[in-house]
């Protein structure tokens, strides 16, 4: 490790304000500290945190350790009882270089948490890039309104809040001219944008007017992404802008979590499975050569076999490429937690059986792509990927950042292989 070191767990949204917080320890001028930034997404998560915290101990004996993220504002109590840990700051707080660091380098142990139900605003701040990253992260909104019952995520995130449209712009234009050609819209529920504010579509929520006006306004930008999707939210006015839009890429993730009638009431997710056919169909008459990801979580209390096999067969009707399946995991203070259990080993070998099915439809479509040429962009000199998001093999000869056409040949461990860049333009 460096001097100042801050190491992020889980999710992108954390990446992104790992970021926001290299920068004010930078403007702090702090001196031998560590940031960890943690999640709760499940218990394991919040060990996984703990552990981490005293490996960093045994290691650099003298840092300050400053522990952070949604683990720490769950319970800041557990966290500051650790004798290794100096300082504990809360999700609302962890963006403010005064609230995050203090005013004393050996302070006692203190506690800066609010409640973050409270909190009405987001901060916009402005992320100069992403140290070694050509794809970079902008957050539009914070926290979530739905009550899923396996998630704690709002209890630590707060209400949904959208970042000004304004300030996203703003973002989107200072991270292109730092030569990031690809930005990802990220957030707890970004098709929530503009629930809160008023600022709605025509038919839904905001988030398509979001997409527009960042295209709009920033032509120099190559490729738009976004983060994890509610199928609930998913409006007229956001295929339209899929339809019309090339600079939006054709990979839709989302959050899915099962595709089992009775197991989403349960979850008390607001779609039901032909919700998201008519979804992936619909989206696949706009643009023709969308994919698909998906979040699913295997073995959910009281699934039994027979809606896995419903979940499992709607997966590969579907057609889903990119899966990230996680077995379930109770999260104490949910409700899902109080719900009879299904086995933890049953839900590990029903993990196992979508993943191997999502390698298959994924293999399906790097298949289909043999024979083709795509633009590809590079995330190091030798691997890039394309429009859907494809792994790409290259020959080291490339230069991160760059965007070039390439034919693709083959597939070779499951990335597309390629010969020399064809003499056009990228995209």
């Amino acid at each position: 490790m460096s001097h100042n070191d801050i190491v992020t767990l889980g999710c992108r949204l954390n990446t992104l304000e790992s970021e926001v917080m290299r920068d004010e320890m930078a403007k702090a001028g702090v001196d031998d500290a560590v940031i960890v930034n943690t999640c709760a997404v499940t218990a394991e998560a919040e060990r996984q945190a703990r552990q981490t915290i005293r490996r960093i101990k045994r290691e650099r004996p003298g840092a300050r350790i400053i522990v952070t993220g949604c683990a720490a504002q769950l319970d800041p109590a557990k966290f500051a009882a650790m004798d290794e840990v100096e300082r504990v700051v809360g999700n609302a707080e962890k963006l403010d270089g005064a609230k995050l660091f203090g005013a004393g380098q050996n302070e006692a142990t203190s506690i800066i948490v609010s409640d973050i139900n409270e909190v009405t605003e987001t901060a916009g701040h402005l992320v100069s890039g992403l140290d070694g990253r050509t794809r970079a992260f902008v957050m539009v909104q914070q926290g979530c309104d739905n009550g899923c019952t396996f998630c704690i995520i709002p209890a630590a995130r707060g209400p949904n809040r959208s970042v000004p449209l304004e300030q996203i712009v703003a973002q989107v234009k200072k991270l292109v001219a730092a030569g990031h050609l690809e930005v990802v819209l990220t957030g707890v529920d970004i098709a929530a944008y503009g629930s809160d504010t008023g600022l709605t579509d025509a038919n839904g929520t905001g988030l398509s007017t979001v997409i527009s006006k960042v295209l709009g306004a920033v032509p120099d930008l190559a490729r738009l992404r976004l983060s994890s999707l509610d199928p609930a939210r998913l409006d007229d006015a956001f295929f339209s802008v899929l339809a019309n839009e090339p600079r939006l890429m054709p990979h839709l993730h989302l959050s899915l979590q099962a595709a089992d009638d009775m197991v989403l009431k349960r979850m008390r997710r607001r779609h039901t499975v032909a919700d998201v056919r008519a979804l992936v169909d619909r989206a696949r008459t706009v643009r023709p050569d969308v994919v698909f990801g998906a979040d699913l979580i295997a073995g959910f209390p009281t699934e039994t076999d027979a809606m896995f096999a419903t979940t499992l067969g709607n997966v590969e009707n579907l057609g889903l490429q990119y899966l990230h399946v996680f077995p379930y995991s109770p999260r104490p203070g949910t409700p899902a937690a109080r719900m009879p259990q299904v086995p933890g080993d049953a839900a590990k070998a029903r993990a196992k059986q979508l993943r191997d099915a999502g390698e298959e439809i994924l293999e399906h479509h790097l298949d289909s792509l043999i024979g083709t040429t795509q633009a590809v962009l590079v995330e190091k000199p030798t691997f890039g990927r394309t429009q859907t998001f494809a792994p790409v093999l290259l020959d080291g000869t490339y230069t991160a950042g760059a965007l070039v056409h390439l034919d693709i040949v083959g597939v070779q461990s499951g990335e597309l292989t390629t010969t020399h860049p064809n003499k056009q333009a990228a995209e």
